[in-house]
């Protein structure tokens, strides 16, 4: 097989949207910013990706190193994967993205036709947000 890196354009931003292209990548990502899982994990999360292409976007992501599969020898044999740290600077992109998508809804008056974007704020401020408001209830 070719080296992946040999593959990708010299256009920077073109370099970036054949590392994300693929209808699956950006959320296996957004699946991945909190830690860990299994390919069973992410399959159950996704719901409507297959097995067979879970693991196809999983590969070219490790390929181009914002996915990081780790092997524990035990049995029955364990992988995790997780996000690189490559891949959790991806993280801001996703959210202008997201931004992005609801303006251009907005500007061809589609915002009827608007699924909720996955990604609202980074999730591990609103895990701390959401922490912070379990213990102030808690003290209360």
């Amino acid at each position: 097989m070719a080296d992946p890196i040999k593959r990708l354009p010299s256009l920077p931003a073109e370099r970036a949207l054949k590392v994300i292209s693929g209808r699956w990548k950006a959320i296996i990502l957004y699946h991945l910013f909190d830690g860990p899982l299994r390919l069973s994990e992410l399959q159950r999360l996704m719901g409507e990706i297959s097995q067979k292409v879970l693991i196809q976007q999983l590969r070219e992501m490790e390929e181009h190193g914002i996915v990081h599969r780790e092997i524990y020898r035990q049995v029955p044999p364990r992988v995790d994967y997780s996000a690189t740290p490559l891949g959790l600077s991806f993280e801001p992109v996703l959210l202008a993205l997201c931004e992005w998508g609801r303006q251009h809804a907005v500007e061809l008056d589609e915002v009827d036709r608007l699924a909720d974007c996955p990604v609202e704020a980074p999730r591990r401020q609103r895990h701390a947000a959401q922490a912070d408001k379990v213990r102030t209830t808690a003290g209360a």
